[in-house]
């Protein structure tokens, strides 16, 4: 099996929809360019991925949301070196369709008291939804490396939620751990780098909004005593 050196995740770069939310009420996400500002991320994050990568090959799995692909463009990489694949198991979590606006509001807010993992939107899918999509995605993916000539790098050009979700599945997080996490910025990158030991580490984590709060024995803190019922 050639695994590969090293697994990069990238954010896309900033979008009209990052940008300004009463767009999702006029126009698809999945159809939502980069800003200008947008585009400058993510040719900066493509300046650094050029350097990292030199002359190496890579396998690209992009997101099929417009702003991925744009960002993956603007990466600018030498098309000689890079086999790209359009991966929707990578899209953004589903939101709906055409949303309304004071909708989304609240069902954020209930988003947020409910969790950020178990709430589904209304017509659209949940945390856990998104995860699942991911670790299925994970599975082909560790297909992919039993081919002997598979390249050194995977690059995966997607979302913030599935960038959280995809290290929770591959390092076996608990729910309470990924409640814990915040979205990477715009153009921001996180990287499962290969140990000598044969074991991937993540080269930073992710910025921590509270402490997690688990409440299962798979955490620190325990339910107490087994108590039988009915």
């Amino acid at each position: 099996m050639a695994r590969p050196r090293r697994i990069v995740l990238v954010r896309h770069g900033e979008s009209v929809g990052n940008a300004d939310v009463s767009v999702y009420e006029r126009e698809p996400d999945h159809a939502l360019p980069l800003t200008e500002r947008g585009w400058q991320q993510a040719e900066e994050t493509g300046g650094r991925l050029r350097e990292l990568f030199g002359e190496e090959r890579v396998s690209v799995y992009v997101s099929p949301y417009r702003r991925t692909h744009e960002t993956l463009r603007a990466f600018r990489l030498d098309p000689d070196l890079v086999r790209v694949r359009e991966e929707p198991r990578l899209r953004e979590q589903d939101w709906g369709n055409w949303q309304d606006g004071d909708d989304v509001r609240l069902q954020k807010t209930y988003r947020d008291a409910y969790g950020h993992f178990f709430y589904r939107f209304a017509q659209g899918e949940s945390g856990a939804d998104v995860y699942d999509r991911v670790g299925n995605f994970l599975e082909s993916l560790f297909r992919s490396f039993e081919a002997p000539d598979h390249p050194p790098n995977v690059l995966l050009v997607t979302h913030g939620l599935a960038m959280r979700l995809f290290c929770m599945r591959w390092f076996h997080w608990t729910v309470a751990e990924f409640e814990s996490l915040s979205n990477p910025g715009n153009g921001e990158t996180r990287m499962l780098l290969l140990g000598e030991d044969g074991k991937y580490r993540l080269d930073h984590p992710f910025e921590r909004w509270r402490e997690p709060e688990p409440f299962w024995v798979t955490g620190k803190r325990h339910p107490g005593p087994f108590r039988p019922t009915g």
